[in-house]
């Protein structure tokens, strides 16, 4: 375990950093090419935070779902203000949005 460790940058303390196996575009097969296909349709590209999921396509498909439904979906905040809250929320957490 000790050579799964790294100084996390913000906070200075030492965790664990996990190894899951991505599916390349290229290797994907099955339901896990549709959801490619679809991500790239959407997108242009397949992102990380998506083949992080590449293992398991129905739960892929459902959390596609999910950010569909927050995104797009009805809702009193404007599509603007949805982004502009997940640009803030990306900000905050140090992720590349």
């Amino acid at each position: 375990m000790a050579g799964l460790r790294a100084r996390c940058k913000r906070v200075g303390q030492t965790t664990a950093v996990p190894n899951i196996r991505l599916i390349d575009v290229d290797e994907a097969a099955g339901a896990l090419a549709e959801e490619y296909d679809a991500a790239l349709g959407r997108a242009g590209k397949v992102f990380n935070i998506v083949k992080a999921m590449c293992l398991n396509p129905l739960v892929l498909n459902r959390s596609m779902e999910l950010y569909k439904a927050i995104m797009f979906g009805t809702s009193e905040l404007s599509r603007l203000e949805r982004e502009l809250l997940a640009v803030v929320v990306s900000t905050a957490n140090d992720c590349h949005y």
